[in-house]
This record gives C-alpha cells, structure tokens and sequence, in this order.
C-alpha cells in the first residue's frame, strides 16, 4: 500500500546565534513548502515534527541538510495517509527540554553512550541492566520495553528528583534509557552521567528508530509508542503485538487515548468509546461536575441526562 504523505521527527542540539530570528524565517519557510507540524527552536537547537506529501517532505529534509549546522541531523521517517496537523507552528523557547535544572546539562558536551537497536536490544537481555523509561507516565502507559522501569511522573522535568529518590535501586546497575525519538534522552542519560552513574547507555534516535530497524523489528517492546501529533499512538513491535495499555475505568485492555472533559485537569487516559460516554469523558466526579466539562459542552447535555448517568455511575459504584 502507497502512501501519499509522510511524518518526518528531528532534532539537532547545534548552538544557534540568533535563534529567535531563525524561528520567525524557518516558520515562512515551512509555510511556503506546504507543511504542517510543530518545531520547536531554541539557543541550543531545534526539535520537530512535521508532516506533508512525500515532495514537501523531501524538500524539506534537503533545505535542512543544505545547511551545515544540520547537516548530519537524523530524520525518522513514518508513511501516513494524511497530514497529522492541522497547522504549521513554529517557536521559540529558552530549552529545547526542560529538567527543570539550576545547571543545565549540555548534551554536546556529557551524555550517555550511544546505542543502535541492536545495541540496546542486547544490553536489555543483561541481567545487571535497569532499563528507565525517560517519558511521562502517560506515554509509558499506552507502550514501553519489557520490564522497563515506570517513573511516577506526569513530566519530564521531575524526571531527576524521582531518580534521586530511588538512586540506591539504580546505582549499581547498568542503566539504560530510551524516550521517542531520542532528544529527552540526550540530557538525562548526560545527567545521570554527572549524577556518578557508572555505565549509561541510550537508544540513538529513541523508539522511533529502534521499530524501524530491520534486525530487530522491534522486539521486546510492548504496546505502542504515543505520539505528539492527530496518529496518538503508532505500532513499534513487527513480531507481536501486546496490548499493555488498560482502560482507566475498568482496567480492561485499551489502547485509546482520551483527554479528561475538564480543562482545569486534562489529564490523558485510556478510555474504551462506551466508557467514555458513560464516564462523561472524564477521570473522576469532581471533573464529571466541573462547569465548564468540554464532554458535556460538545455532545450538548441536558441537565437530567448528566444526572441520569451520574445516578447509573453511583449505582455501579454501590
């Protein structure tokens, strides 16, 4: 089967003067190729995705590396039947990542090592390896490696207060991280370096890379991989497909996500159609309650059908 578009996820840590000016010139040129997407631009680099027709992004991928500051930068390529934005958004921002730390890490400059899949698949099967998922809970939820460990976080940047936490589970292990395309990776595997980690290994160019790589079609990995665009999730493992994600209302298997109807909690969660609708879209009965629920707002509830499915919901519960 042929596919007419492609999503094209970067990034390049690369000093860059006058990055905000490069923010304002890069959207108009992103614009003028005809792409969609979300790039992020900062004083140490650039970070992306975007998506388009197989031409827009070819050329796109050729005005990039037609600059020397980028032109090593690797480009994870996934084929899509449309475009999975619905705009192009280009900003400027003091990080690329944020680890929340008073002495950033450079990752030119202190990182873990470089695994390729193959690499990483073998240091897995390593008893004396702890392999620590690097992305938020939410991401780990939907797909993760086998027997990764799950940080309790909602955010990349109380990553390191966490490993500090648990540093005495970890210490002396080899530790091996990964995140989706490789950049979250850069800075904590560097900071766990200066932590007084001994021996800390990454997924050169994250899950995205290791599902594409031909020797290990993704095995060990379990679920599917979130992402950052209208897709939400994407398949990773060519052997077999494990269903790790469990609905948040009734534990079932699920792997569709959904934002809760309250914009004050938007918290992502896995939510089969029908308990969606009975739950009113949201995680619990303070959001099912909350005035300005976006479930009830869309789907234009009168006040006795939100009471008739709260009254079934406490019933249930009983």
């Amino acid at each position: 089967m042929t596919h007419d578009y492609r999503v094209l996820l970067y990034y390049q840590y690369v000093p860059l003067l006058n990055a905000e000016q490069f923010a304002k010139q890069h959207l108009a040129d992103c614009k003028a190729l005809g792409l969609k997407g979300r790039i992020l631009v900062a004083d140490e680099g650039l970070n992306g995705t975007v998506s388009g027709t197989i031409e827009q992004t070819d050329a796109y991928i050729e005005l990039m590396h037609a600059d020397a500051r980028f032109a090593n930068m690797m480009f994870k390529v996934d084929e899509a039947n449309e475009n999975a934005f619905k705009k192009m958004h280009v900003r400027y921002r003091n990080e690329l990542v944020n680890l929340n730390l008073e002495d950033d890490i450079n990752p030119l400059e202190t990182t873990g090592a470089y695994l390729t899949p193959v690499e990483f698949r073998e240091a897995m099967l390593d008893e004396n390896s702890v392999v620590i998922d690097a992305r938020n809970d939410y991401e780990y939820d939907l797909g993760h490696f086998k027997d990764a460990v799950r940080p309790d976080i909602r955010n990349f940047r109380d990553l390191p207060q966490w490993i500090i936490d648990h540093k005495e589970d970890f210490m002396d292990k080899r530790v091996l991280t990964y995140c989706t395309g490789g950049i979250r990776c850069e800075k904590f595997s560097g900071w766990l370096v200066r932590e007084g980690f001994n021996d800390v290994g990454q997924l050169h160019g994250g899950i995205a890379t290791y599902g594409k790589d031909p020797e290990v079609q993704g095995d060990l990995w379990e679920g599917q991989m979130y992402v950052f665009d209208s897709r939400i999730a994407v398949p990773i493992n060519k052997k077999e497909h494990i269903v790790v994600g469990k609905d948040w209302f009734d534990g079932t298997p699920c792997e569709r996500y959904i934002n809760c109807g309250n914009p004050e909690c938007n918290r992502q969660m896995l939510a089969s159609e029908e308990n969606e609708y009975k739950y009113l879209g949201s995680c619990s009965h303070e959001c099912r309650i909350h005035p300005n629920n976006r479930y009830i707002v869309k789907h234009q509830l009168t006040a006795d059908e939100v009471a008739e499915r709260l009254s079934a919901i406490e019933e249930v519960n009983v």
